[in-house]
């Protein structure tokens, strides 16, 4: 009895097969209804936008006081380089799928559903809570300029809580900030840019500022070995500030969510995130070196380095110029963090996995006005009443994991055959030639067994031209037994092996010599074979057939610069404290903790998120709709007279009515595929 009521095998796999389906793109990928109104110049400021934010200011002194010391300045560089890899991901992604949706679009086209969904959720939640974050460090920024006096007020006529993970007084000036923002995003994607060019004018000059200001007071002597020399932390201290200093680079994919409103994707896209991001490693640089060479960097105050460090050299007015570019430097992610937003729930919504009601997009702004006014209400609410550190701690998880969605996206969909073209059926198979090649062409012929197709394969392997996702001729004598593969089949295993390896080996470095405590020849000899699965992996993606000859950016040294984004993506979310990763947890897989100091309310969110897609997204997905009803199917092996092969997939009639065939003179099976 109970046998009938488990699932079928059948069953299971249909499921699966839903999770993992992927985004069928359009033929014209330029058609949308925003405008495409932004140039390279106006995605160039959102992304410095985005990057530039308050960081500037405190966490280029938190670093070097707490982690680095003046060496902060190769932090910020490796850091660069970390976020280049990733950025440079982005930069292909948003040039050859010029649509709405950052990450999430990037994952759907590529890897499958279920996990667009789960990146496209984390994303959105991170916006959410970010923006919300931002918005409260504003309103404590402004505050403090005038002695408290808006918190008094608060505390004073409103009242205060002591309710865990709800702020100690309500912040009216963090929402009123939020709301007044959320009304200028939706006047439209012009009139963002606009202000967003005026606070990063601002900014930057204040920047320009500091720069001049900080050379002529610079001291060389504050890197002396009297001060503890330019690294006192030594490389764990460089390292542990890469890590923290990587997510001052985090807002570079605003430009991948605009790219839908961009003129010219193609190019607009990768240069402004070249640009962006080059522009702003070049000012956490220059900053950092200016701000260790003012003070000696152990007397920095890391909640205001930069004010503190002019105060003490006796300029204190020139703190009022450093408070006005943060605050400017803040609205900045603000805006960033509130035009992204509404863009991925459109994208989400427009593809069937969110409700219907947020694809909407006004006829005159030519925004999603309903999503910008949703989740700015939402947002606003967050910094209203809600305690906000202990759930920002856990957002770079989110950030990362993206990120290495991402660039393994960008090896899969390289490795695959691009739209239009006829896949071979294997390694050796060459693209058959239209059907309709007139006369001339001859009669042709059938074969009704998959053995028949398989000899047929092997001719003349020498002259086959082989697509994306088949093996190289050069790697075919030494790894045949992969030739029968499906194209892109064993790239993708290769891909799934490489992020494993990834993280065993990552998890070796990190955790073997002080949590997991191994003996130097076990901790030498994992480190040698995660290595060498990594390696294998790479080496195994290398040995196919990829994309060539795209008319959009490419990032080179494929998949060699994506496999590193990978390496380093993982090693930064293994840096991260185990609390981090416990909220993580609590978030992503609803593991029910009911112990009151891990109470959080991320995990009714995740909880919703996860509702919504089994319980909506996976029946209303417009890939679902796409998909034909159950039916039976019958395979033929069409070879034409030059030697190349189609199998064609056709319905079978009922037997009532018999399938008619071509008048080939030959016989098919039917069969159920």
């Amino acid at each position: 009895m109970m046998a009938r009521w488990l699932p079928r095998s059948t069953d299971l796999t249909r499921f699966c097969q839903k999770l993992n389906r992927v985004k069928t793109l359009e033929d014209d990928m330029m058609e949308t209804s925003f405008n495409r109104c932004l140039s390279t110049i106006d995605l160039t400021l959102l992304g410095i936008g985005g990057m530039v934010g308050s960081g500037l200011y405190v966490l280029t002194g938190t670093v070097a006081k707490e982690m680095a010391g003046p060496a902060v300045i190769v932090s910020f560089i490796i850091a660069g380089f970390a976020s280049l890899l990733a950025a440079l991901c982005y930069a292909e992604f948003g040039a050859r799928v010029p649509k709405t949706g950052s990450a999430y679009m990037f994952t759907y086209v590529s890897v499958g559903e279920i996990w667009a969904f789960l990146i496209g959720w984390n994303v959105l939640l991170e916006y959410m809570i970010g923006g919300a974050a931002v918005a409260r460090a504003w309103s404590g920024y402004l505050d403090s300029i005038f002695n408290h006096k808006i918190k008094n007020f608060t505390e004073t006529h409103v009242g205060t809580w002591h309710v865990p993970f709800l702020a100690h007084y309500p912040d009216f000036l963090a929402a009123a900030i939020l709301l007044v923002a959320t009304a200028f995003i939706s006047f439209g994607a012009k009139v963002s840019s606009w202000l967003n060019h005026m606070f990063s004018a601002i900014s930057m000059g204040v920047i320009l500022f500091i720069l001049i200001m900080g050379f002529i007071l610079a001291q060389p002597k504050n890197w002396s070995a009297q001060e503890g020399g330019f690294a006192p932390y030594g490389l764990s201290g460089i390292m542990a500030g890469t890590a923290t200093c990587f997510y001052a680079f985090v807002g570079f994919d605003v430009i991948a969510a605009s790219s839908e409103e961009a003129r010219n994707p193609q190019r607009a896209v990768p240069r402004a995130i070249a640009f962006s991001l080059g522009l702003a490693t070049g000012a956490y640089i220059l900053v950092s070196v200016v701000l260790t060479l003012m003070v000696p960097w152990h007397t920095l105050d890391p909640d205001s380095a930069l004010a503190d460090a002019f105060y003490r050299r006796g300029y204190a007015w020139a703190g009022f110029l450093v408070a006005a570019g943060s605050i400017c430097a803040m609205n900045t992610v603000l805006l960033s963090n509130l035009f992204s937003l509404p863009r991925i729930v459109y994208a989400m919504a427009e593809d069937g996995l969110f409700f219907r009601v947020f694809s909407r997009v006004h006829p005159r702004t030519q925004v999603p006005v309903v999503g910008i006014v949703v989740f700015g209400l939402l947002m606003a609410l967050l910094a209203l009443v809600f305690d906000l550190e202990a759930l920002v701690q856990f957002l770079s998880i989110g950030t990362l994991l993206a990120y290495t969605f991402v660039a393994a996206s960008i090896i899969v969909l390289r490795f695959q055959q691009q739209k239009g073209d006829v896949p071979a059926p294997a390694a050796g198979g060459r693209p058959s030639p239209e059907p309709h090649e007139g006369p001339s062409a001859g009669e042709l012929k059938e074969y009704e067994s998959f053995s028949d197709k398989l000899q047929l394969v092997g001719r003349d392997k020498s002259k086959e031209h082989r697509e994306p996702g088949q093996l190289k001729a050069s790697f075919e004598p030494y790894l045949e037994f992969l030739s029968d593969f499906y194209p892109g089949e064993v790239v993708t295993v290769a891909v799934v092996t490489l992020m494993v390896s990834a993280i065993c080996l990552c998890s070796i470095l990190v955790f073997g010599s002080t949590h997991l405590h191994l003996p130097t020849w076990s901790y030498s000899l994992l480190l040698v074979l995660f290595s060498l699965g990594f390696l294998l992996s790479l080496l195994l993606i290398w040995a196919h057939e990829q994309q060539h000859g795209t008319q959009t950016f490419q990032i080179p040294l494929v998949p060699l610069s994506p496999a590193l984004s990978i390496l380093l993506n993982i090693y930064l979310m293994l840096k991260l404290s185990y609390m981090t990763w416990l909220r993580f947890a609590i978030w992503l897989l609803l593991v029910p903790l009911w112990r009151h100091e891990l109470r959080s309310p991320s995990t009714s969110l995740t909880l919703s998120g996860l509702l919504v897609y089994f319980g909506y997204g996976i029946w209303h997905s417009k890939e679902n709709l796409r998909e034909p009803r159950e039916q039976r199917l019958s395979a033929r092996y069409v070879v034409f007279p030059s030697g190349s092969l189609e199998e064609r997939v056709q319905p079978v009639q009922p037997s009532a009515q018999p399938a008619s065939l071509p008048d080939t003179g030959t016989a098919t099976a039917d069969g159920k595929r």
